[in-house]
């Protein structure tokens, strides 16, 4: 956790950055905002490959996102790079490949002891630790994978929740 008023910051990190990391950069800052403690709360996400820089999130990300009144019209993808170790207090996978290419990114136990995987925080996640990649799926996947993303921002917030209030 950051000392002083700096805010808590957070990046989730998947494939290409146009589908699972931008539902939890964005969910997980809803959470935040509906709480009162967006100033305090910095939410980005980021790839583990170069695939989609500059484009924005997958338009099948866009509709289900917006389906359940979420935008992340603004969006843009970027690479995950030494720095976001640097910047980031946490640093989220969205599934276990992501997490591995982090471990190895990862320069010290520093880097190491910010990598987590998103659905270890959600006691309600049922069937291993990766949010499945909707990408070659249906468009109703996209909905489903929402979800997860959902309940595991969920849980995660209400565990940061008490430290991140704590730095008045």
């Amino acid at each position: 956790m950051t000392s002083g008023s700096a805010p808590f910051r957070v990046v989730f990190v998947c494939t290409g950055n146009i589908c699972r990391s931008p539902m939890a950069e964005v969910v997980f800052r809803w959470f935040a905002d509906s709480v009162g403690l967006g100033d305090r709360v910095v939410s980005s996400s980021a790839g583990t490959g170069d695939w989609h820089v500059g484009e924005r999130a997958d338009r099948r990300t866009l509709a289900a996102l917006q389906r359940h009144d979420f935008d992340a019209s603004t969006h843009r993808a970027r690479q995950f790079s030494y720095r976001d170790f640097d910047d980031n207090d946490l640093v989220v996978a969205l599934d276990t490949g992501h997490e591995r290419v982090l471990r190895e990114w990862a320069r010290d136990e520093e880097d190491e002891a910010k990598i987590a995987l998103l659905l270890s925080f959600d006691p309600n996640a049922h069937g291993g630790l990766d949010v499945p990649d909707p990408y070659y799926a249906a468009p109703e996947m996209f909905d489903d994978v929402l979800g997860m993303i959902e309940s595991a921002c969920r849980a995660l917030f209400r565990q940061l929740e008490p430290a991140i209030r704590a730095t008045d």
